[in-house]
């Protein structure tokens, strides 16, 4: 038996979903899951399925199967083997609090994912990366080197087939080029609620504003800084009794949270991409 879920988008038109389903009817495979939203401003159809194939296939037959379909309504199709194993690259500088949960939701295997790097700026997480026998990469960066490593990155992201890239709390800023050539396969978390408080600091800065709701948001990397697609968000309430401390004890585990689920949707092949926003199904 095997899984798969296949993503595509298209022009909205009268009859994607009939179209689709009797494609894959006709090639033997069940519906296991269905998700579909029509953006009525762009005109623009999205839909998400998880089917089981009792016969021994792989992705290219199911890709085969779809073509007609594809042709005909001209859409962007995506299908992937849901019995691999993604393989992740985390990158980490000194904060390692949301890298440990995810390298812990994986160990219970609530998040389906192989580590297949670790990389950081610093060397606090060498010792973490010898425990979970991951190899580790301490890479600083500089103004003078920096193009350099993010050169090593991407050739780390080819040699090892990574699919992903996540910025568990990687404070230094990628280059446009880096964030261009890698788009829609680099997760951020930033500490704060995006869009306030931007910049250094933000627990501090919501705790002198005296708000009374901290959170954190996971976001696709682009070149605008913390501007990218938000895949997930969470918040928590505070009061004027805690300290900003206290608000970055909380902010800590609501951003380590938060990047687990966006990693687990991306994976998972829930987020599709809507121009500057995204599409998550549940």
């Amino acid at each position: 038996m095997n899984s798969f879920v296949v993503t595509l988008s298209c022009a909205d038109q009268v009859g994607i979903v009939a179209a689709v389903t009797t494609e894959l009817a006709a090639a033997g495979a069940n519906i296991a899951e269905s998700g579909q939203f029509w953006d009525r401003q762009i005109n623009r159809f999205y839909m998400r399925l998880a089917v089981i194939v009792p016969e021994p296939v792989d992705r290219d037959a199911i890709e085969h199967a779809l073509k007609p379909v594809t042709d005909r309504f001209d859409m962007r199709t995506r299908v992937v083997d849901s019995s691999r194993k993604p393989k992740i690259v985390l990158m980490v500088s000194k904060f390692d609090h949301a890298m440990l949960h995810l390298l812990y939701q994986i160990r219970v295997g609530w998040l389906n994912a192989e580590v297949v790097a670790i990389v950081s700026n610093h060397e606090e997480s060498r010792r973490t990366a010898d425990y979970e026998n991951i190899p580790f990469h301490h890479w600083p960066v500089t103004k003078e080197n920096k193009a350099e490593q993010e050169e090593r990155l991407l050739s780390l992201v080819k040699d090892s087939g990574a699919e992903l890239v996540v910025l568990a709390r990687y404070m230094q800023v990628l280059s446009d080029n880096l964030s261009n050539r890698l788009f829609g396969r680099i997760i951020n978390i930033h500490h704060s609620f995006l869009p306030s408080f931007k910049g250094a600091k933000p627990y501090h800065q919501a705790h002198a504003r005296g708000v009374k709701l901290i959170g954190a948001t996971a976001h696709y990397v682009t070149p605008d800084l913390d501007e990218g697609p938000i895949i997930e968000q969470e918040t928590e309430r505070v009061n004027h009794a805690m300290t900003a401390d206290d608000f970055v004890a909380a902010g800590r585990d609501i951003e380590s949270r938060v990047l687990a689920r966006a990693v687990k949707m991306h994976l998972e092949g829930r987020v599709m991409l809507n121009e500057a926003k995204t599409i998550v199904f549940a």
